[in-house]
This record gives structure tokens, C-alpha cells and sequence, in this order.
């Protein structure tokens, strides 16, 4: 079958369209042919950083690729909830010892997919696995609830756009921050208030939507140094959840404030084969979601054949894009 591997990591690494063997089915897993796939940061930190992020790189020569959609062509000994023929999606590989999914056929445990949702097309449903189950994670780790003021950083982005539309489906009373008119745009579109961080200090937003008294919770995408901020708005003994923590910080603001801190890192059930089912069922719950008209991904205006896959990654290494990247196969 036809893939398109990297042979070395780096910045100047370039993906080759390569012959390698299709996968063969094994028990509790099913083979899938691939119809799209898309990129996420942690893909293009994957290709430029390689071995200097530990185990989370494949061995080279590598086949990336975490999110996927697709059908099924072979169904291994033990699955029963799955045919031939199915429609898919999930987020399976393209990382450590998974093959990933920029490849014609992929070999996918039955415990990390579900089927796709019935009214998303395969390019759109390939957009929603990693994002879609991080914001999930977030927003249930931080006991999302109808009524709760809840603020999501970064409500533009891959994992943000979906918060706000999830927090929404929750019914609570949703703010995001985003920056300029482009931004903001968006996030009034999703279902949110939309604060311009640019302009808008937090103490200032604090009080125009809390009466000061901070929001319930803070799903915090952008993470880092932010954090800080996120603190600072959140309620006491409120509800913190965040995707990037790789720094040291002074957590005095959150000790005085009595608050919960959530790092989501999604990426373990595949890394350390542990609750891998959790992903499959929040994959499920997702497309309930997504048919009952609670949830759309937002695509990039781009679109990407198979042998284009080193300009998707350009694109949203370049921040020029508002949504999703995806490759279709």
C-alpha cells in the first residue's frame, strides 16, 4: 500500500510517498481502509522534535498520523461491535509503536473508534477524535454542569472550538478569549461571549461577567504562562483544566484560591494500553453529540490530497489557518 513516511525527524524533515506492506488484522483490532486524517500540533512537534520527545515518536522510518476516518475492511478475532464495512473514526496511532494513519489501509484498536457520525462527512469526522476527546475529558474532569459559568481559553482553536460548543450542549453560560476580530468572530458564531484578550485585562472581564466573583470553570487550551491568568478568573474553589503545563509556576494564586487543577493529556490509554475503552465510549458519545446538532467541526478553508501532507503540516505550523487541518487519502 501506499504511505507517506518520514525517514528522518527535523525541520527540514519531508515526508515520501513510500510502498510498505498493508497491515494484517490481529485480535481486538480491526484493519481500516483510510479516507482522511488530520494534523494536530502534537503530530507537527512529532516530525520536527522526533527522538527529543522520548517515547511518544515512532521509530523511524515513521508513519504519523494520529486521527482518522475510514472503513472497515477486516474485523479481528474478539471484536463484536464492529463489521466490515463500517464507517469510523478515532484516534489510533502515529505515535510510539502505532502505526499512524497517512497510509492507504491502518490497523486500529477496536477500543480506541466508534462510528462515525451519520451526518459528518469522512473529512469532517477525521477532524474530531483528538480534539473532540480532550475537550470532552476537560470539561467532564472539571464537573461541567447546566448553569455554571465556564471559560474556555483559546475558544478559536482545535480543542477550544469544540469546548464552547460542548459546554454549551451542557448548558452552561459560556465565555471564551480569543484574539482580534477574526478570532472573536468565531467564537460569538459557536455559541459563546467572546472576550478579546488583546484588549480585555482579566481583572476587567472578571467583573463584567462574574461580578468579580470569578467563572466555575476555566478550561485553559493555550496553558503555560496563561495559566496564571486563568487563575486569577477563576471562582473560588473552582474548577482549572488545561493541556499544557510543561513549565515550572508559582501555584500560590491557585492554593489561595482553593482551586482544582486538571492536566488532560489524552494521549494515554494509547501510550500505556490503559482504559483504551474510555476513548471508544467518548468517541460514541461524541457523534450522539455531533447528530443531535450540538456539535460542528470547523475545517480549514484548504483542503489536502495524500501527496500534499508536508504543505497541511506547513499550514498549521504557520498559524495562518482558523480550523482543523485535514489530508484527505
Amino acid at each position: 500500500m501506499k504511505a507517506m513516511i518520514l525517514n528522518n525527524y527535523g525541520e527540514k524533515a519531508v515526508f515520501e510517498k513510500t510502498e510498505i506492506a498493508q497491515p494484517a488484522v490481529k485480535a481486538g483490532h480491526v484493519v481500516l481502509k483510510v479516507s482522511a486524517t488530520s494534523i494536530n500540533t502534537v503530530d507537527t512537534m512529532i516530525k520536527t522534535m522526533g527522538e527529543a520527545l522520548g517515547g511518544l515518536s515512532p521509530a523511524l522510518p515513521g508513519l504519523l498520523g494520529m486521527d482518522f476516518a475510514g472503513t472497515i475492511t477486516e474485523v479481528g478475532e474478539g471484536v463484536e461491535n464492529y463489521k466490515v464495512g463500517d464507517e469510523i473514526y478515532g484516534c489510533a496511532g502515529g505515535l510510539a509503536d502505532l502505526p499512524g494513519a497517512l497510509a492507504e489501509y491502518m490497523l486500529a484498536d477496536a477500543n480506541l473508534i466508534a462510528l462515525k457520525p451519520k451526518n459528518l462527512s469522512m473529512r469532517e469526522a477525521a477532524a474530531l477524535p483528538l480534539v473532540g476527546i480532550t475537550a470532552y475529558e476537560a470539561l467532564q474532569r472539571a464537573q461541567i454542569s447546566a448553569g455554571k459559568k465556564v471559560l474556555v481559553h483559546g475558544g478559536s482553536g482545535g480543542v477550544g472550538h469544540l469546548a464552547v460548543q460542548l459546554a454549551n450542549y451542557f448548558g452552561s453560560d459560556v465565555y471564551s478569549t480569543g484574539g482580534g476580530d477574526k478570532q472573536t468572530s468565531l467564537i460569538e458564531k459557536l455559541g459563546a461571549t467572546a472576550i478579546d484578550y488583546k484588549i480585555e485585562k482579566v481583572a476587567d472581564y472578571v467583573e463584567k461577567h462574574t461580578g468579580s466573583t470569578g467563572f466555575d470553570i476555566i478550561f485553559d487550551t493555550v496553558g503555560g504562562e496563561n495559566l496564571l491568568n486563568s487563575f486569577e478568573a477563576a471562582a473560588l474553589n473552582g474548577q482549572v483544566a488545561t493541556t499544557t503545563t510543561m513549565l515550572s509556576l508559582d501555584l500560590l494564586p491557585a492554593h489561595m484560591k482553593g482551586l482544582s487543577l486538571h492536566v488532560v493529556f489524552m494521549l494515554i490509554p494509547m501510550l500505556h494500553n490503559a482504559k483504551r475503552e474510555e476513548h471508544g465510549a467518548i468517541l460514541a458519545e461524541l457523534a450522539k453529540i455531533v447528530e443531535a446538532g450540538g456539535l460542528t467541526p470547523v475545517l480549514d478553508e484548504n483542503r489536502y490530497a495524500f501527496e500534499q501532507v508536508g504543505d497541511a503540516y506547513a499550514r498549521l505550523t504557520s498559524g495562518q489557518g482558523m480550523g482543523k487541518v485535514v489530508v484527505e487519502i
